[in-house]
């Protein structure tokens, strides 16, 4: 790792690296709640204009729904689902990208860490009671203790990921800092975010990143697109725009990793399987 691209603040790595760090980092130290540490760390205004956005909603639920819009631009590795109930509304966090599994515990920390710090500044002293369910089992759940107002549950069967639920009556809890012309702008800016990686053509190379990192079968063009707040005409539309198509892509990629895999001593049956 480049120690220079560490220290800049806009910039990136691609998951294979984040995941080594990580892996690193565990093996290291000794310790596995990292992630709770960043979780803590971010605030609304960590996340700039998305932040600013979130702040000038006018209730808790259309936060809930803006953070489900744009959530990938603070990271690509889960997607943000918004479910109600009579009783509950809800934020599924969902992983999308495959990582290790230490990987995997440090992003459900950072996630459930910073959602609590930013659903806690959003409302302030209204911050009610809420549950978190966890799909892993983690080591140090004392470290979950400090989240004050939530009852939480590890090693829930039946879901990836996180599910956070607040009473459904939070949803329509008005925030004292709306400002619609503010949202607006922030709107417009989140929006222009996801399209300058489009006008930038670079829709093909990020598509052949998520197949290229992909397990157990690859991604849909459909699921591609939802992650880009997309339909699948329109990314297939830009694909096509850049010279190339999704059946194309898949079918590139699909040839690289077998190749790979197969120089690698693995037999052609599991190849097969592996790549769907």
């Amino acid at each position: 790792l480049d120690a220079a691209v560490l220290m800049a603040p806009d910039a990136t790595m691609p998951l294979a690296k984040v995941d080594l760090l990580i892996q690193r980092l565990f093996a290291q130290t000794g310790r596995q709640d990292w992630g709770f540490d960043l979780g803590l760390r971010l605030r609304l205004t960590s996340h700039l204009i998305l932040g600013y956005g979130l702040l000038a909603s006018p209730t808790v639920g259309y936060a809930f729904q803006m953070l489900s819009r744009y959530f990938s631009m603070l990271t690509p590795t889960f997607r943000v689902q918004v479910r109600r109930d009579a009783q509950h509304g809800a934020l599924h966090l969902v992983p999308v990208l495959p990582m290790s599994h230490d990987c995997l515990v440090f992003h459900t920390d950072a996630i459930a860490a910073a959602v609590d710090t930013v659903v806690g500044e959003l409302l302030g002293e209204r911050m009610p009671r809420y549950d978190l369910d966890i799909a892993l089992d983690l080591p140090h759940r004392a470290r979950y203790d400090t989240l004050r107002q939530a009852r939480v549950r590890f090693a829930v069967g039946g879901m990836a990921g996180l599910r956070i639920r607040f009473p459904i009556g939070l949803l329509e809890a008005p925030l004292s800092l709306a400002d619609a012309g503010a949202l607006k702008e922030a709107e417009s800016r989140c929006e222009a975010t996801f399209r300058k990686v489009i006008a930038s053509g670079q829709v093909a190379g990020w598509v052949r990143m998520m197949l290229r990192e992909a397990n157990g079968g690859l991604p849909s063009l459909d699921e591609l697109a939802h992650t880009l707040n997309l339909s699948s005409r329109t990314l297939d539309r830009h694909l096509k725009a850049e010279g190339t198509g999704f059946r194309q892509l898949a079918s590139e990629v699909i040839v690289e990793r077998a190749k790979t895999l197969l120089a690698q001593g693995q037999p052609v049956t599991t190849v097969a399987l592996e790549l769907g």
